[in-house]
């Protein structure tokens, strides 16, 4: 696991008890903590980490600024690889830094192409042992007309456990590094061909938005996903708006207000429900952190304007939440809070006991919603058919055989 600092109202999931109940506990228990590799990559660190490294393999200290700031550029302006492509490096200097260090990311293991043109990639992370099992997550990269959105993981499997995600059935394994967030977005612009020297006839980004979407409940990640983030929205690297990252979290009600005090990007709200009763069982968290605990961070969340929006996630599900009296209670409690309702057709899993509302129910919903005066669209379901959408994380690829898994790690490489 990620080692997380002891600042006040900082969260690691390594040192959360599962919580005694009658059903399944609120919170997991994390099984193996993080074991850096013998060589670290570079990536994930700030600006003033690569400094301390870089002094502690003997760069002179005039020197480390300058360095630093190259190394930066190379890293997340160029996308390189390795150190022997940053020319602007002198050679000895390359030599140095390979020796002690690489700027690895995660390795893609698969690649699944939905019908819709989403993509799926199961990445392997760094092992930090001889021998230790690697650890996989997946990210999905999403393309639209007027952008492309990755959706970035947090943890190995879930702390959380709500019902109705696939990706919450996980064991929770460990937090991901900064470096190993990083690295996913990293992976994209590989994949996709998407650094500063790509050609293209208006020169537009294709990873354009970023959302603490996949695997896992970020703000019990806290320092590492705001850590990654800055280096995401950092104008002189990786360079996506604040206002283009959204996080979204199940209400881990402490760390909403530093999310907005320390990393400035746009939140999302996973719902679900307008009474307890119904939330403590779609979203166990709700036991702890009940509604009107998770709606008054919401008013207190620093930036939140019309501008700034926040983001209620709102999964349909049929006979269960799709009621027009769980609408009228929506637009009730949201009132005086700066927000929008995004309302997502719920994506089937093997082994799930929900449905989907039907459609003509979701438009009366949405219909309610908007009257009453918020911006209420309906997610469309991208890349289900390889199990991408919205929910259904969970690196199924994991199942397969190992002549299968070679063969799709094959294709992924020389595509």
């Amino acid at each position: 696991m990620t080692p997380v600092s002891a600042e006040a109202g900082s969260i690691d999931a390594s040192h959360v008890h599962a919580l005694p109940q009658a059903d399944a506990p609120l919170e997991k228990i994390a099984l193996e903590t993080y074991v850096p590799p013998a060589k670290p990559s570079l990536i994930g660190l700030s600006r003033g980490e690569i400094v301390e490294q870089l002094g502690r393999i003997g760069v002179a200290p005039a020197q480390r600024k300058m360095r630093s700031q190259q190394l930066w550029h190379w890293m997340y302006v160029r996308g390189a690889r390795e150190f022997q492509e940053m020319s602007s490096i002198s050679k000895d200097m390359r030599v140095e830094l390979e020796k002690h260090f690489t700027v690895a990311r995660p390795e893609v293991v698969a690649e699944q192409i939905s019908n819709d043109g989403t993509r799926k990639w199961l990445l392997r992370l760094p092992s930090g042992t001889e021998g230790e099992k690697a650890h996989e997550v997946e990210c999905v990269y999403i393309p639209e007309t007027d952008r492309g959105t990755l959706c970035v993981s947090s943890q190995v499997g879930c702390t959380l456990t709500c019902s109705f995600c696939h990706t919450g059935t996980q064991r929770l394994v460990r937090n991901l590094t900064p470096g190993e967030i990083v690295g996913q977005i990293m992976v994209a612009r590989d994949r996709l061909n998407d650094w500063a020297d790509r050609e293209t006839p208006n020169g537009n980004r294709l990873v354009t938005n970023v959302v603490m979407m996949g695997m896992g409940e970020p703000l019990y990640n806290f320092d590492a996903v705001r850590d990654a983030l800055l280096i995401v929205s950092d104008n002189e690297g990786i360079g996506i708006s604040r206002r283009r990252i959204t996080l979204s979290t199940s209400g881990v009600v402490p760390n909403i207000f530093r999310t907005g005090d320390e990393i400035g990007v746009m939140l999302a709200i996973s719902l679900h429900a307008v009474r307890d009763e119904l939330r403590n069982e779609l979203v166990p968290i709700n036991k702890k952190y009940p509604l009107a605990e998770l709606l008054q961070a919401c008013r207190d969340y620093p930036g939140a304007s019309n501008a700034r929006r926040i983001t209620f996630e709102y999964v349909m599900l049929k006979g269960v939440n799709d009621s027009l009296e769980d609408a009228k209670l929506l637009v009730k409690m949201l009132k005086g809070i700066h927000a929008k309702i995004n309302l997502i057709p719920f994506n089937p899993w093997p082994g799930t006991k929900y449905e989907c509302s039907d459609w003509d129910q979701i438009e009366k919903f949405s219909e309610y919603v908007f009257n009453a005066g918020y911006s209420s669209p309906v997610r469309t379901p991208r890349g289900r058919d390889i199990l991408a959408a919205c929910g259904q994380l969970k690196s199924e690829t994991e199942k397969l055989s190992a002549r299968e898994r070679a063969a799709l790690r094959a294709m992924a490489m020389t595509d």
